[in-house]
């Protein structure tokens, strides 16, 4: 056990250096955002790249850091069974959550993804607008990268509620 609890707090430390790294997007994005609305009222000027990036942006954001937020305990979970529990009914509630849904969702749209993926990295897929970035395979990609990253922190999830269940609390963080 002591081995898989090692290897679910490997995983924290990937999906928090990347949520950590890509947390200062939230910044970028708002930047680039305001330079967008002073252009377009101020100067009646706007740039289909600029706009873009901010989507591109927010993509990166909300897949690089969903796995750390779901290791933060910052996702919604049923309230009804989770807030009052004891630590082993909610090692119970976590355990089954990354089971029975977590980790099949995850792996489907994996298993789904990558040829989707796969074909824009084939046709080097971009941008459908005039000048705009032509990057959309990259977009695509990150959406098994979103996949398998929540799957791992589900493994991690998992594991730490074994450790807990089993071991009497050692497995809890």
């Amino acid at each position: 056990m002591r081995l898989a609890l090692g290897l679910a707090s490997a995983i924290d430390r990937l999906t928090a250096a990347l949520g950590r790294g890509a947390a200062w997007l939230a910044l970028a994005i708002v930047l680039v955002q305001f330079g967008l609305v002073v252009a377009r009222y101020v100067f009646s000027a706007g740039s289909v790249p600029a706009t873009e990036s901010v989507i591109y942006g927010q993509v990166l954001l909300v897949t690089l850091t969903a796995a750390w937020t779901l290791a933060a305990g910052g996702h919604v979970r049923v309230d009804i069974f989770y807030a009052e529990a004891s630590p082993r009914r909610r090692a119970w509630v976590d355990l089954v959550g990354a089971l029975v849904l977590l980790l099949p969702f995850m792996l489907t749209l994996l298993w789904l993804s990558v040829p989707y993926a796969a074909r824009a990295w084939a046709v080097m897929e971009r941008s459908q607008e005039t000048g705009g970035l032509p990057l959309v395979f990259v977009l695509k990609t990150l959406i098994p990268v979103f996949a398998a990253l929540m799957a791992l922190q589900g493994v991690a999830q998992a594991i730490r509620a074994i450790g807990l269940l089993t071991e009497g609390g050692h497995g809890a963080r």
